[in-house]
């Protein structure tokens, strides 16, 4: 059967003509439902681009931000002080307790979710993982709700994942996948000539706005301007911008994925991308945890530290807000193997810049990190404390594919004594 004639067939003949012209142009697949394009345009809070840090496996709460006196709880782990006299970290993140005047720690983060998979998604998209939909990231939520920022560059980038899409949004709000920070754009060597490739993109336009005029459906027309998003910025020198081979600091980073992670996301704040995720694994600490945080926090702190640094000198801290989040944190106990288990019901996050006001601690826990006593914040408030740093409407409405009514972290409610 001709290809163009699968789209006049059953809804599997149709999925199957996307499939096919997606690998027959640009070789590859499809796994994601299409949205209507509509958006209203937003004015932008103080904060102009966001580098969310995520660290996935679930950060252990007690030897980072929420230290306790109890010896009992902290195994190894001593207190160390910062120039904030209240603001109290472990002993590993010296670094940022150098600039703990510009963060907020929030110690109260409290979650029902205590599965990594489950974790992470709520803690990225502000909602529960189910079956039956996939739901967008903040990446291309503040490209829906905002608008597309610039004509080459993409509005959001995932450091650290080699994949990634839009959720129930259309394919062209996906955020642009960067698996090692250090290599640059991934495949941005054409396997065929320029004009051949064109006659593809012209071929795949065409039949996409066949299918779509047929069937008043944008799946295919969005995923040609997904692809055709990409080799516009293949042929501009807009992709010098993914390329921090020649930044002369980035040994204040440190040599390792995460620190050259966060280097890249400057970088891409500085040349005009609103938001960069940058995720990174190692976290899940069940055993030995002493020497798991001896070799991770290290690394971190240096990192973070310096991104903090490097923004500020650059004028850029104020415009840009900085997250660190995990999905969970780690029980008080330490177990059988000397580790930490998962821990859902108290763990810490932390925010700078973008209006935030440093030298804040956020909310308590019990003596020993187990409940929270004071201001408990949910994934959904703290994607909504983002949210509203960045100037997003949390109360517009966008309507999945099967028009059910979606907002932005399900309406949480942002943390605004974080901001000044």
């Amino acid at each position: 059967m001709h290809i163009a004639e699968l789209a006049g067939k059953d809804s599997l003949s149709r999925r199957h003509f996307m499939e096919m012209t997606a690998k027959l142009s640009f070789g590859v697949s499809l796994s994601v439902p299409f949205l209507p394009r509509s958006f209203k345009a937003q004015e932008a809070g103080k904060a102009k681009n966001l580098i969310y840090i995520f660290l996935s496996g679930g950060m252990t709460h007690l030897d980072t931000f929420d230290p306790k006196k109890n010896s009992s709880v902290m195994g190894g782990t001593t207190i160390l002080d910062t120039k904030v006299d209240n603001m109290k970290f472990g002993m590993h993140l010296t670094e940022l307790a150098k600039v703990s005047d510009k963060l907020a720690v929030i110690n109260s983060m409290s979650s029902t979710q205590g599965a990594h998979e489950q974790g992470e998604y709520i803690m990225r998209t502000g909602y529960e993982k189910i079956a039956t939909i996939v739901h967008p990231t903040i990446g291309p939520w503040a490209q829906k709700l905002l608008g597309k920022r610039g004509k080459i560059l993409p509005d959001s980038v995932l450091i650290g994942e080699s994949t990634s899409n839009a959720g129930f949004m259309e394919p062209d709000l996906s955020p642009l996948p960067i698996a090692d920070p250090s290599g640059g754009v991934p495949n941005t060597s054409l396997i065929v000539e320029g004009e051949r490739f064109d006659r593809r993109m012209q071929m795949a336009q065409k039949l996409g706005q066949q299918f779509t005029d047929k069937f008043k459906y944008g799946g295919p027309s969005s995923y040609v301007e997904y692809y055709r998003q990409a080799n516009d910025l293949l042929k501009s020198e807009e992709l010098q911008a993914f390329d921090i081979s020649g930044e002369s600091n980035a040994s204040d980073y440190g040599d390792n994925r995460f620190g050259q992670g966060c280097l890249l996301a400057r970088r891409l704040v500085e040349h005009g991308v609103r938001v960069v995720e940058i995720v990174s694994g190692g976290w899940d600490m069940h055993l030995d945890i002493a020497t798991g945080t001896a070799s991770r926090l290290p690394e971190f702190d240096k990192a973070v530290a310096a991104l903090i640094r490097d923004l500020d000198s650059r004028g850029l801290l104020e415009s840009t807000l900085v997250a660190v989040g995990t999905e969970f944190g780690r029980t008080p106990e330490i177990n059988m193997n000397s580790g930490r288990d998962h821990y859902p019901a108290a763990y810490s996050c932390v925010l700078a810049g973008g209006g935030v006001k440093g030298g804040t601690v956020y909310g308590e826990t019990d003596g020993s990190g187990k409940k929270v006593k004071a201001n408990p914040v949910k994934p959904q408030d703290f994607l909504a404390t983002i949210g509203h740093g960045l100037g997003l409407n949390m109360e517009e409405t966008v309507y999945s594919p099967t028009q059910r009514p979606f907002t932005f972290a399900r309406k949480g409610t942002p943390v605004t004594q974080l901001f000044g």
